[in-house]
This record gives C-alpha cells, sequence and structure tokens, in this order.
C-alpha cells in the first residue's frame, strides 16, 4: 500500500491576493465634463445635463464660464426657476458673474420667466458691456410686451458706441405690435445693410401682416433677393388674416411656378382665409390643391378644414372629413361640436359630443363651452344641468369661458337662479360674464333687474360694450318700456358707444317697438351706415304702426341705395302691406320677391300674403294660396284663415278648416275655443256646445287669458278671472272709481251737446 509522499514545492515567500488588480482611477477635467454638458444640451437632453452637472459638483471638479449657458438653458425648458437661482448663486461664489457671456446667459433665463427686474439688476452691475447683454437686455423688454423701454435702451446703446447687429433687430421685432415701429425697424435693416439677412427679413414681413399692412408686406416681399418656405408662408398668413383668399390662390400658383413647395402651415393659412370669408368654391379648391399635393395631413390641416365648411355651411363634407380621420385629438372633436353649433345644429353637436365621451377622450373646458352652447340653442334644462353634473363629478375646473356658457344655458332655460349662482362662483369676472347675466334678466323680462347689474357692473369699473346696450335695449323693446329706453340712449351718447350698427339699429327698433317713430326716424337718419337689418327694423316698424305708405316709400329709398334685398327685408314689406290693407302692392312684392330677386319664400312671406288676403275679406283667394303654396300644413296659417271665415260667416269652409286643424292638432285647447267663437259668430250655438263638449270630454282647459303692464323696469301680468294679485282689492277699487268718474264724464258731455243745441 503505497503512501503519499509529502509534497516537495517551495513555498511562496508572500500570500497572494484574493482581490483583483485595482483599476486607474479616472481623471475628470473641467473641459471633459463641459463637452458632455454641451453634447448633451445639443441633444435636448436637459435633465442629464443637470445630473451630469451634479456628478461635476461631487467629484470637485471646477467650473469655468462654459459650463453654465448650458445648465440655464436646461432650468430653463424644464421650468426649474429654483434650480437657476442656485446656479446663479454658484457663479456668483465662483467669481464668474462679471463674464459678459455669463451674465447674458442669465438676462436670458430671467427674461424666460418673466423676470425683468433681475435681468435688469444683472444687467447693471456688469463692469463691461458688450452687444452680447445689450442685446439681450433689450430682447427680455420687447418680448415683455414694454417696447418702448427696448427701443431706449437700444439708443443707448449707440450712443455708447456699440452697432447693433441683425439679431439686436431681430431682438427687438420679438415685442413690436405698432406699424409706425416696424417700418422704424425696416428703416434700420436697411440702413444697417442687414436686407440680405432672411431671418430678420421674414420676421419684418411677419409683422406687416400682423399690423395689416398688406400692401407694405407686398412690396417688401417682391424685394426680397432670396425667399425660403416662411417667406411665401408669412405672405400667406398676412393675407389670411385679412380673409384675402383668392390673393392667396394666385401665391400657391406662384409658389409652384417658382419651385416651392406648399407645407402643413401653408394650407392651414390658405384654409383660415376661406373660413373667414366663408367662400366655399375657394374652400374647395384649396381642399382639392392639398389632395393634389399628396401629403399626409396633419390634425391642424384637418381641424381647419372641418372648420372652413362648417363656416361655410356645407355640413356633409365636414361630417365626411371627421369621419375619415382615424385619430381624433380634443381640439378636433371641440372644433366639429362648437362648428355644428355655431351653424344652428346644435342637436348634431350633441350627437358628437356623446361620440367623443364613448372615444374615451377627455373634454376641455373649450368643449365643455361649445356644448353647453348648444343646450342653451334648444333651452334643454335636463341637457345642460347633466353636463354641468358631469363636469362637477369629473373635477373639470371649468374656465371663464365655459362658466359665462353656463349662465347662458341656465338664462334661455329659464333658470336664473342657478344662472346667479354660477355668476357669483367667478372670482374674476370679465366683459363677457356681465354681458351673459344682463342678457340672461332682459331675454325673461326682469328688465328692472338687468339695469341694477348694469349699474354694478359700472361701479366695478368694467366698461359696458354693445352688446350689453344691446341686450337692455332688446329688453326695452319688448315690453315697451320708452323711459328706461330713453335713458340708455343718453348712457350710449354719454360714454361715446357710437357710431355702431348694432346700437343705432337696436334703438330704432326700441324706439318704433315703444311707438315713437319720430326718434326712432331721427337714430335711423343718424345711422353712418345703413345696413339691410337697420332698414328692415324702420320699414317694419312704419309698418305695424298703421303707416304703409311711409314703410312702401321706405322700400324704394333703400332701393335706390343699390343693395339687394333678401328675405327679411321682403318680410319687414309685406308685413306692412298686411296691417295696412295693401293688397296689390303685397302681391305684386311677393311676385317680384321669387322672380325678380330669385329669393324663395319662406314660411313667413306666405303666411303675411294669407294674413294679407283674409284682411281684404278675400277668404276663397286665401285659401286656394295657402293650398298652393304649402307643401306641408301649417296650424297657424289655418288659424288665421279659420278667425277670417268666423269674420266673414264662411260657414262651409270654416268646417273644411276646421277638420285640417283637428287633424293636426287633435287635443289643442285652443283650436276648439277657436271653433266654439267661429260657431258663435254665426249664431250656430249647436256648434258651439258640441266643441265645449268635445274639449270637455277630452280633459282640455283652456288657458286664461292675460295681460300685462310695465312699471319702472318691471313687468305685472294680470290673469283673467284671478285675484291673486296682492293689490287686488286696490286695483279693483280704482278700476270702480274710474269707471264712475268716466261715466260722469260722458254725462256732463252730453248735457253740454243738449244746453248747446238750445
Amino acid at each position: 500500500m503505497n503512501r503519499l509522499r509529502p509534497s516537495t514545492f517551495t513555498a511562496p515567500t508572500t500570500t497572494p491576493s484574493l482581490r483583483p488588480p485595482p483599476r486607474p482611477i479616472p481623471t475628470f477635467t473641467t473641459k471633459s465634463f463641459n463637452a458632455t454638458i454641451n453634447r448633451l444640451s445639443s441633444q435636448n437632453a436637459h435633465y442629464q445635463v443637470l445630473t451630469t452637472f451634479l456628478s461635476m459638483l461631487i467629484t470637485n471638479t471646477p467650473s469655468d464660464p462654459y459650463t453654465f449657458p448650458s445648465l440655464l438653458k436646461a432650468c430653463t425648458s424644464l421650468n426649474l426657476l429654483s434650480f437657476g437661482l442656485s446656479v446663479h448663486q454658484h457663479v456668483v461664489v465662483s467669481g464668474f458673474s462679471s463674464d459678459s457671456y455669463i451674465a447674458s446667459s442669465f438676462i436670458n433665463f430671467y427674461a424666460k420667466f418673466g423676470l425683468t427686474c433681475n435681468a435688469r439688476k444683472v444687467f447693471d452691475n456688469m463692469p463691461e458691456r458688450n452687444l452680447v447683454p445689450w442685446t439681450a437686455i433689450i430682447g427680455c423688454y420687447s418680448r415683455a410686451g414694454d417696447a418702448d423701454s427696448g427701443f431706449c435702451l437700444y439708443n443707448q446703446m449707440q450712443s455708447q458706441g456699440i452697432q447693433p447687429s441683425s439679431v439686436t433687430l431681430l431682438e427687438l421685432l420679438s415685442g413690436v405690435a405698432e406699424l409706425s415701429a416696424v417700418r422704424s425697424l425696416h428703416c434700420c435693416t436697411i440702413v444697417r445693410g442687414f436686407e440680405s439677412d432672411i431671418v430678420l427679413v421674414n420676421s419684418l414681413l411677419n409683422l406687416y401682416g400682423k399690423c395689416g399692412s398688406i400692401e407694405e408686406a407686398k412690396y417688401l416681399f417682391d424685394s426680397m433677393d432670396q425667399r425660403d418656405i416662411i417667406s411665401w408662408n408669412s405672405l400667406i398668413l398676412g393675407y389670411s388674416q385679412m380673409g384675402y383668399s383668392r390673393e392667396i390662390l394666385h401665391l400657391l400658383y406662384r409658389m409652384r411656378i417658382e419651385g416651392v413647395e406648399p407645407n402643413q402651415q401653408t394650407f392651414g393659412s390658405m384654409v383660415s382665409a376661406t373660413a373667414r370669408q366663408s367662400d366655399l368654391g375657394v374652400g374647395k379648391l384649396v381642399h382639392g390643391q392639398i389632395l393634389k399635393s399628396c401629403f399626409e395631413m396633419d390634425s391642424h390641416v384637418e381641424t381647419s378644414l372641418v372648420n372652413m365648411y362648417l363656416k361655410c355651411g356645407d355640413i356633409d363634407a365636414a361630417f365626411q372629413i371627421f369621419e375619415q380621420t382615424p385619430e381624433k385629438d380634443v381640439i378636433f372633436w371641440t372644433a366639429m361640436i362648437s362648428g355644428l353649433a355655431q351653424s344652428d345644429c346644435a342637436d348634431e353637436a350633441l350627437v358628437v359630443f356623446s361620440q367623443m365621451l364613448r372615444s374615451r377622450v377627455e373634454p376641455s373646458t373649450d368643449t365643455v363651452a361649445s356644448v353647453l352652447a348648444a343646450c342653451a340653442q334648444l333651452e334643454s334644462l335636463e341637457l345642460g344641468a347633466t353636463i354641468h353634473g358631469y363636469t362637477l363629478r369629473r373635477e373639470i375646473s371649468l374656465d371663464i369661458p365655459a362658466q359665462n356658457s353656463l349662465i347662458t344655458m341656465y338664462a334661455k332655460c329659464g333658470r336664473l337662479g342657478q344662472g346667479c349662482v354660477v355668476f357669483d362662483t367667478i372670482g374674476k369676472k370679465n366683459l363677457v360674464s356681465w354681458n351673459a347675466i344682463i342678457a340672461g334678466h332682459a331675454q325673461n323680462g326682469h328688465l328692472c333687474k338687468a339695469l341694477s347689474i348694469f349699474n354694478e357692473m359700472r361701479i366695478t369699473c368694467q366698461r359696458p360694450d354693445s352688446i350689453t346696450v344691446v341686450s337692455l335695449l332688446q329688453a326695452c323693446a319688448s315690453i315697451g318700456a320708452l323711459q328706461q329706453g330713453k335713458w340708455i340712449h343718453n348712457f350710449v351718447i354719454r360714454c361715446c358707444l357710437g357710431p355702431c350698427v348694432k346700437v343705432d339699429t337696436a334703438l330704432v327698433d326700441m324706439y318704433c317697438k315703444c311707438g315713437d317713430l319720430e326718434m326712432a326716424q331721427k337714430c335711423f337718419d343718424g345711422l353712418s351706415q345703413k345696413d339691410l337689418i337697420s332698414w328692415s327694423v324702420i320699414i317694419a316698424g312704419y309698418g305695424c304702426h298703421g303707416k304703409g305708405g311711409r314703410a312702401l316709400k321706405l322700400y324704394s329709398e333703400f332701393l335706390q341705395t343699390g343693395m339687394e334685398p333678401n328675405h327679411i327685408i321682403f318680410l319687414s314689406v309685406l308685413s306692412a302691406c298686411s296691417h295696412n290693407g295693401l293688397v296689390q302692392e303685397g302681391s305684386n312684392l311677393f311676385q317680384l320677391m321669387t322672380e325678380e330677386f330669385g329669393i324663395k319664400p319662406k314660411l313667413e312671406h306666405r303666411a303675411c300674403i294669407v294674413d294679407l288676403l283674409c284682411r281684404a275679406r278675400r277668404v276663397e283667394e286665401a285659401y286656394n294660396f295657402y293650398k298652393q303654396n304649402f307643401q306641408e300644413p301649417a296650424v297657424d296659417v289655418l288659424g288665421i284663415l279659420l278667425d277670417a271665415c268666423r269674420a266673414n260667416g264662411n260657414m262651409g269652409l270654416s268646417n273644411i278648416i276646421a277638420e285640417e286643424i283637428f287633424m293636426l292638432r287633435p287635443v289643442d285647447a285652443g283650436n276648439y275655443v277657436q271653433l266654439a267663437h267661429s260657431y258663435a259668430s254665426m249664431n250656430r250655438w249647436d256648434g258651439v256646445g258640441e266643441a265645449w263638449t268635445q274639449m270637455r270630454s277630452l280633459g282640455l282647459k283652456k288657458l286664461p287669458g292675460w295681460s300685462s303692464i310695465e312699471l319702472h323696469g318691471s313687468m305685472t301680468t294680470f290673469f283673467m278671472n284671478h285675484n291673486s294679485h296682492t293689490q287686488y282689492e286696490q286695483i279693483v277699487s280704482k278700476l270702480i272709481t274710474l269707471r264712475w268718474e268716466m261715466r260722469n264724464m260722458e254725462t256732463c258731455c252730453k248735457t253740454n251737446q243738449v244746453v248747446g243745441i238750445w
């Protein structure tokens, strides 16, 4: 059995280590850190820029002036004001605050956060200033909207011998909003020889368009040696803001000739221009050019197209684009809903909103405002309250426009109490808020309260506008409140709210409806610009007060102005003929409207002719006209015919018309009452009893007759056979006294006549 022999190896003199050999410690330098920071900054990796700077601090690597500009850029992009302030402290401690490059970066940093005072302190503490900090502080004031201070610094800079660069002028242009300032900087550009700087010239071109001086923009564009797509888009945008869609089409063709391809912004501006003009023909041409360009439309262009078609009244085309768009963002949904609401398609707007909710797209406050406007149009309190509840459940914070829409919705649905609650919760009420609550009270007949809120509005130093005044004047007109209307007229004169066509036309309407035709004529004569609405108001005013001849004379004067009459003008003239028995004139006007002017008569125009013939006792002719011109039955027009039959004793036709009315509205109490009156006028008492019996068997009740009076801006309503008024006994007592005095006066008059004869 062999035994193991002891090993013969020699033991090492040192024990081997189990650890791996040490790595060399990397050496971090300021230059390497700066290179990393600048590289990350150029890639917009701003968060990594800050973490790299923290690593620089941890490793005690010193910073230099080239470290901080990228840091401040990162703080600005990430909206980290506090971190930027810490960097500023670090710069001061490090002794780099006097460096002009770093100081300029801090000026730009504070300018981006709107801290102009901090930027000015940095600038004032600089021992020496070159062009860079001067340009930075000028841009700071200009972007803050203080262009005057920017120009003042610009002049100071030149007085100290520092000449501006094209960047300096560009910074000044960033806050300019007046045409005179744009012209001055344009001159400086020419004098300094910066005409070849395409960025600067494009900025001038853009500002000329924004200031509405499109001719100067066109001149500058034509004088440019070289143009890029921004140049073309700037001029197109200027034309778009003026609504010159056809000029934009010419520019598009010119672009193609010069080999410049339009982009999304080009077509977006073109579509916006056609929407402003509501020019459907040009809009379709632009849409065709977009499709011909064969590039994928972005959401902005698609939204603009939908908006354009809706404003031009082509609902089907708007829906076609809407349904073909696979991915719809909240802006796209809102544009569709808002456009439908503004196109009097409120019901379809609500359908689209329900589709939006089903597609899991969260509505914005703009969406809510548009939907509430649709509910107000439909006067649908249930839907409006449901949407209000939805916003509360989802904790959607409504902005002021949405709250204003909520006020209008509640007011139009007759719930002023809820509207007032919403109004009171608005912290900073704007002019639209005040107008909404005033219009709400005015539309609901509460003129006194509307005037009270109007005075509160003035106390808060909120200046009323034309919409405020028009709402109040319409309320005065609706209830015949002449004195309050005169007071508002005086307010318009004192506050210099004119000349304004809307206000002046509302004044004419108010005086007409309150019976002061002389003052209405004076207001009409004082109109600086008479439009179709103002002419129709004054014509209708004379017509309804029995002055048909004067109404027709005004219509002749209107034709001499060269304006084309529309359906509103014809409705006013036909109504005047109807109220004054001008049968031949009314018939001729109806024929002219259809044959010469090509206006398709609406129900109101045809009803006027029926009423005109009925008043002239030509009932059979009126009924024949009704049968020939009304494709669908109209109960209200049949009611006019039935009353005419009663007045003229035409029993046979009365029975025919009554049957037609009952077929359309078999459970309308008013129809049975009207029929009973017709039978009574013809001594057909059996028919009267039958009408009342049928009415009672159906459980129908006639609404009581009522009348109202206006006193100090408040309406008081009196119902027939009702004694619920708080001052009923005093009113009855006063009426008895008046009746007794009137009888005494009648007796005295008769006695005096007899004495005079003897």
